[in-house]
Parts: structure tokens; sequence; C-alpha cells
């Protein structure tokens, strides 16, 4: 069967919600909102930018939230009037948000109270005109909402001071609309979102996802998961944050368009609040990653849940251990099907088909996406010898918002997009993701690959965590160093010695360092990056 990716996410949303009208779409808090709810209010949010505001279709808004009910609201509201969505992080430093409203030209901005003073602080240095400030019950039946917000900002103080020129409450934004929202023409190759990456390699850069590629990664997803994604039947878990491209294409895009049930959770830290939120509710499909699988496979009370509706875990964002894994299946009963893909893809890659799944690996393409190796000179490599992945098909990105140089040394004329991951393409045709070519350790010549040495570390019973970085060394060039998490007293020398058992020497750990936890990005995604920052204070190199 062709896929139609010749649509809008618009298009293709408003079709869905006329179709699934009163089916659950999003519950959070114990607040649900059903398809023809999220209909109602998106519309009624369009309506106010169009109607309220200097916004014009094209124009940029940024929206700062949490997994909350308003999410979904602003997003669709957005898009509905033709804007252009830029997802960000409500964990930002005021420094961060101030570079992604300058870089992407926003001029209004959604933010949470919890955490709008960091904003407020750095708006007057933005084009940002209009704030749109939300309380974290604001979508909630009358009583609730009071109830709720009152505690929050007065009795748990978790509201600071702010103030912006140009402020409007989300609530009196949605009564302020008149009517219906003006609907606008939009083309598939239009910007959809702005999504930036994570800025690990030097300053964070948007990139430019068309409708046409967030449709398509839908649709690929949809097809390749055909027969296990039901339609209007599944009741998704959805911990990792919605304004991640992850939890973006699964939990809005994919599912909506399925017309299935989303229960959102707020602060998936919250590992016992987490756990509480779960009891009796029956989830059929879990969306997360390898720390988070981790976190709560330790909980006593995650044991106990039910997990007798599960058929679905879903992993990505980083490596999935197979410790990990192991223990997830042992806890739930339910193998996690792992997947990859990146921001500038939309971000599906591949996925390992739930009925064939081959542990280590990501699994095979989506529908109508070519993978390659290439080597250092770019030349294409053969099935079975490790290169730097390259991808091409109709979820990359359309290039970096503004940065027409560095959009072409990763995305060639031909379409290819050079991922920047060091891959094997096996022979069935099943992809391993060997790891990031910046993060490679090189001993004395020889390539050591962190994923490798850290999966073979969380193997042992009683180690929680690792970390592997290159440290700079004088005779071999780089050392490797083990950053460890352990639920017990360990030594230096009982971690080597395991290593030993189940590693070639030179990817022995030659330094171990025990930590209480481990740097994570707002995905729970480990830092190697910053625990490479660390060494050359520690060492006096520079």
């Amino acid at each position: 069967m062709t896929l139609d990716y010749d649509r809008t996410v618009v298009s293709v949303l408003d079709e869905a919600l006329r179709q699934y009208e009163r089916s659950d779409s999003f519950t959070c808090l114990g607040h649900t909102l059903t398809y023809g709810d999220l209909d109602r209010l998106s519309s009624q949010f369009a309506a106010y930018l169009q109607q309220h505001t200097d916004l014009q279709p094209g124009d940029r808004i940024a929206i700062q939230l949490p997994n909350i009910l308003q999410y979904p609201v602003a997003l669709l509201g957005a898009l509905r009037a033709g804007l252009v969505v830029v997802n960000t992080n409500p964990l930002y430093t005021a420094r961060e948000v101030k570079h992604q409203l300058q870089d992407s030209g926003a001029r209004a901005l959604v933010v949470l109270a919890n955490i709008a003073d960091k904003a407020a602080s750095i708006v007057a240095d933005t084009e940002v005109e209009q704030v749109i400030v939300t309380e974290l019950a604001d979508l909630h039946p009358p009583v609730k909402r009071v109830l709720l917000n009152t505690v929050i900002k007065y009795i748990k103080r978790m509201v600071p001071s702010f103030h912006f020129p140009h402020q409007v409450e989300f609530r009196q934004a949605l009564g302020l609309a008149q009517g219906a929202y003006r609907k606008v023409e939009q083309s598939p190759d239009d910007v959809a979102v702005l999504q930036y990456t994570g800025g690990t390699t030097g300053v964070a850069k948007g990139a430019m996802l068309t409708h046409r590629n967030l449709v398509a990664n839908m649709l690929q997803v949809n097809k390749h998961m055909e027969g296990e994604f039901r339609v209007n039947q599944e009741y998704y878990i959805a911990p990792l944050p919605l304004y991640h491209i992850y939890a973006f294409t699964l939990h809005i895009t994919s599912a909506l368009s399925l017309g299935n049930h989303n229960l959102l959770i707020p602060n998936p830290r919250d590992i016992k609040g987490f756990v509480k939120t779960l009891k009796d509710k029956p989830f059929t499909c879990f969306v997360g990653l390898n720390t988070l699988f981790n976190a709560l496979c330790r909980d006593p009370d995650f044991v106990k849940l039910d997990f007798s509706h599960l058929r679905l875990t879903a992993s990505g964002g980083m490596a999935l251990t197979a410790a990990a894994a192991r223990r997830w299946k042992e806890v739930t009963g339910v193998g996690i099907f792992e997947g990859y893909g990146l921001t500038e893809t939309s971000p599906v890659v591949s996925i390992n088909p739930p009925g064939a799944i081959q542990q280590g690996t990501v699994g095979l393409p989506m529908p109508d996406t070519e993978c390659k190796v290439i080597d250092e000179e770019g030349q294409s490599l053969p099935n079975g010898e490790p290169g730097e992945l390259c991808v091409r098909g109709p979820q990359v990105m359309k290039g970096y918002w503004n940065r027409p140089d560095e959009t072409r040394q990763v995305l060639d004329e031909d379409g290819w997009f050079r991922t920047g991951d060091m891959a094997v393409i096996q022979e069935d045709g099943y992809i391993r993701i060997v790891d990031r070519k910046k993060d490679m350790i090189n001993v004395s010549g020889f390539k050591v690959f962190p994923n490798e040495v850290e999966d073979v570390l969380c193997t042992h019973p009683d180690i929680v965590e690792a970390a592997v970085v290159g440290v700079p060394d004088e005779e071999s060039g780089e050392l490797v160093k083990a950053y460890i998490v352990t639920n017990r007293d360990m030594t230096v020398k009982e971690v080597r010695e395991f290593a030993k058992k189940n590693l070639t020497p030179y990817k022995v750990p030659h330094d171990v360092e025990f930590r209480d936890e481990l740097p994570k990005s707002n995905v729970g995604k480990v830092l190697r990056r910053e625990l490479r920052d660390e060494e050359p204070a520690k060492t006096g190199r520079a």
C-alpha cells in the first residue's frame, strides 16, 4: 500500500478529532479530555491567536509546558492558526530560553506559571510580543481547578513571582475567542515545528520539521506497527515530555491519528508519584527509555502493579541495555522493542518489530526509508562493517533554521542525512547502533564503543547504571573511564575484574569512579559530554 505523505498535521488531526469525538484523548492529574474537548478547546485557542494577536501564518510561537492537558490544546491551536511551533524545554535556564527565543524569532510564548520567571527575566531581549501564562490545573473542572491551583501557588509556593509586559491568562485567552477560527491554507512542505537539538555539539539548532515530515513519520510508524498499534483501543502511558520529538510523534501524531488514549505524567522523576498514578490503570502501551525502566523496576510498588493489560513497551532516546530489558520483562512479562531516531528525522528511522525483536539492534528501517553506512571518505560500506549511518526518506528534516552552512554539512543534495552515529547494517537488514561518532574512544588505534562497555557493566547485579567516556592519555591517546552507580559498596578492583571476564583488555575501564547518580538530560539520557568536560579540571589537563 502506498502511503500518502501529501497532507498536513492539521488535516490528519482534524479528521481524527471528528472520527473519535467521544473517545478519551488525554488524561492528566485525574481529569480527561475527549477528542471532542480537544477539538473545541484548540479551536478556541486558534481563534484567540487570530483575533487578539498580530501573529500571522508562518510566525513562530514557543510552547514551554510539561506534560499537562494544555500542551496538546496549545499545540493544535497554534498549528490550526498556521503558526510554527517552537517546542521549548520547561527545565531550561534563562540563558537557554533566551537563545531559543532569539534564534527562532518567536513572537509569542505559552508558558507554565511555575517556571515563567526564567522567561520573564529575558523576554525584553527577544521578539516575543504576547505571553500566554497557564496554571497547572487550568483545564480541570472549576472546583478541582481552584483547589489544585491554590495549593500549588499559596500552600506549596511553587509559583515564583514574575511579570510580562504583554500577558494574558490561558483561560482568559480561550474565553476571548469569538466564533470559529479562520482555516489557513497550508502546504505539506510548510514548516510545522522547529525542534531544537540537544546542543551536545556547539549551539542548539532548530531542525525545521515540515508537515510532510511529521505526517510521513506518523504514517511510517503506524504502518510498521500495523496489527500491533490497535485503533481506538490503546491506553498509552506518556512519561516522556511531549516537547521531545520521540514522545511528540508517538503520543500526539501517531496515537491521536489512531484514536487512542494517553495518560500524561507531568513529573516522571517523582517515581513514587508516578507509580501511584499507574495504580488501577488498564494501560496497554508504555513508552520509556533505559534509565526510566531501571528506576521503575527498582521500585517495590511498581513491581506489585497489575500488568495484565500491558501489550507493548517501546524504548528510544538512548541505548537500551540488555540488563534493563531483561529486568523489565521479568517484572511486567512484556519485552521491550527498541527503536532509533533523531530530531532531524522526525524522529523514527527504525523499529524492532514486536514479534521479531532482536535484542541489541534498533530493528528495521521504516517504510520508504533508505539506510547506508559510510567510511570517513564518504564511501558506502558493505553490510556487516561499521561506519557512519546515513538516512534518506520523507521524514528527514528540511534543514536547520537559518543555518545553511550547517545544513550542508549533514544533508547532501541527494537527500542523505549524516546522523553522526556509528552503525552496522546486518545481512538481514536489522541495524545495530555501535555508538555516537563523537563518543567513540580510540585506545592505541583500537576503537572502543562506550555502549558496548556500558552494556557489559550493567549486567553486573550490583551495578545500577554505568557511563563510559574516553580520557586523554599520553601513551595510548585515550583510556576508558567508567562512572558507576551501584546498589552496594563496590571496589574499583571488583569492577575491573568483572569487565576483564567479558571484554577485550583495551576495552576494560582503566579508571572507575563511583557516583550517587549520573548527569542526565531532560528525558533521562545520560550526558557523557558533561562527564568528559569534568575530566580536564580533575587532572589539570586543558
